[in-house]
């Protein structure tokens, strides 16, 4: 059995982090396994990823101490199934608006009689024979809340039987909304918008999160309530490093 530390963290009221993996690259993954992260999110709706590359960055997530977790593509039965069958321990489910959406979603998770998964797995062979007396419990499942509707049914959608906590898209919520990601921090309704999401999940009993561009907004993000929060990802800290290696060697070059 492996226990879901970032999940028992979070059921404890405390914040946890995560990377999210964009570039396809199992040996990034790898790298940032056994960094001291929460959780590493492999992102199958935005990253360079396929079928292959996803279950050997799941492999490679085997080795260190943070939790494997995927973003699927799409809320879909068979999709979210073979995330879990290879493995993943936490899956964020994108573009859910309302209740119905929250319940596919929910349902696809777990096994009969919580929910309606197949029965059968991959590489989760790997946690051992005793698998699916535990995955159910273990499993945490996330859905985004990332437009207007979905604010506005939040409580119906994160009350949802089965459903752990939300990961707020904020970019996509800005452009719901009819503005620029750029102008969501200067926004009075993208502010009272996370707030509504916020309080939703206390009504509810479920996890707020959020994804960040940085560890500096994540912080920010955690200090506001939020409990699941992603900390910029894989490209923007390989942008970052070659950014500031770059001012270093132009200074010296002047």
């Amino acid at each position: 059995m492996r226990i879901n530390s970032a999940k028992q963290k979070m059921s404890e009221g405390k914040a946890v982090f995560g990377y999210p993996l964009g570039l396809g690259s199992a040996i990034i993954a790898e790298m940032l396994s056994d960094c001291g992260i929460d959780f590493v999110m492999i992102d199958n709706q935005h990253g360079t990823w396929g079928p292959d590359s996803t279950i050997a960055a799941l492999i490679a997530l085997r080795t260190g101490s943070a939790i494997p977790m995927a973003r699927e593509a799409r809320n879909d039965f068979t999709m979210i199934g073979r995330l879990l069958d290879e493995g993943c321990m936490g899956v964020v489910i994108p573009m859910v608006n309302n209740a119905a959406d929250a319940k596919a979603a929910a349902d696809a998770c777990r096994f009969p009689p919580k929910g309606t998964r197949s029965w059968g797995w991959g590489r989760a062979r790997a946690y051992g024979a005793d698998y699916s007396s535990w995955i159910d419990d273990q499993i945490f499942v996330a859905v985004q809340i990332e437009t207007v509707e979905a604010v506005e049914n939040a409580e119906a959608i994160l009350g949802t039987p089965g459903v752990d906590g939300c990961w707020v898209g904020p970019s996509d919520l800005s452009l719901s909304m009819g503005f620029h990601p750029s102008q969501m921090f200067e926004r009075d309704e993208h502010r009272i918008a996370l707030e509504k999401v916020i309080q939703a999940c206390k009504n509810t009993g479920t996890v707020p999160g959020i994804a960040c561009a940085s560890p500096e907004e994540a912080v920010r993000r955690a200090e506001q309530g939020f409990r699941f929060l992603t900390a910029g990802g894989d490209a923007g800290m390989v942008l970052g490093g070659a950014t500031a290696g770059l001012k270093t060697v132009r200074a010296f070059q002047g």
